[in-house]
């Protein structure tokens, strides 16, 4: 089951909480607001990881591209995971087939790590919270997984 933790997820990673870290993102390699934006600007190897993807591919829905970050002798991975195509426009922005297709090439790709991310596709992408909880529950089970709610320290 999903564990929850409230604080910020980067600083989180930064103190060695969580090997990997995922956040959503749109297939436009824009990372240009929410989470992604603060990635993009604080670990520059996970914007340029998704520049070297394809600009606009939809193909991109429910993979992920990635970057080994080091940082205060902590190592982690951030994984930008393609959970929405669009980044603007009305209504749920969310692909909920991305969602289940990226947590369960987590779940081969990242055993036995500790996992951490946000409410992917509920916040910007307007996706419904319980659906896709429920999906990264199921496909995340027996991992060491943990939803970060924002709280500003």
């Amino acid at each position: 089951m999903m564990n929850i933790l409230k604080g910020d997820l980067l600083q989180f990673a930064l103190t060695g909480r969580f090997d990997v870290i995922i956040h959503g993102c749109n297939c436009f390699c824009s990372m240009g607001a929410g989470i992604a934006k603060l990635i993009r600007d604080n670990f520059p190897e996970a914007y340029q990881a998704d520049l070297k993807t394809g600009m606009g591919d939809k193909e991109k829905l429910g993979t992920y591209s990635m970057a080994r970050i080091e940082r205060n002798n902590n190592i982690f991975t951030i994984v930008n995971g393609y959970t929405q195509y669009d980044f603007s426009g009305h209504g749920e922005l969310v692909d909920y087939g991305a969602i289940q297709k990226l947590f369960a090439g987590i779940k081969n790709d990242f055993v036995n790590q500790r996992i951490g991310y946000p409410k992917i596709g509920a916040g910007l992408a307007q996706g419904n919270w319980k659906m896709i909880s429920d999906m990264i529950n199921k496909e995340l089970q027996g991992e060491d997984h943990t939803l970060v709610e924002y709280v500003k320290i």
